[in-house]
């Protein structure tokens, strides 16, 4: 098994939702890229971290 944790910071605010763009590694393509969080979580939250376990 494989974790890793995925960095996403503010990007735009959509009628019921908030997006967010991963934050890569240096040197890394994005794994996830744009993540979409419904509004009554979110809030005000600038920045995520998304846990992601591969299963081998």
């Amino acid at each position: 098994m494989t974790k890793k944790i995925v960095q996403f910071e503010y990007e735009k605010e959509t009628k019921n939702s908030v997006r967010y763009k991963e934050v890569p590694d240096d040197g890394t393509p994005p794994i996830i890229g744009s993540l979409y969080v419904q509004k009554w979580f979110a809030g005000n939250t600038k920045s995520l971290a998304i846990t992601i376990e591969k299963k081998d």
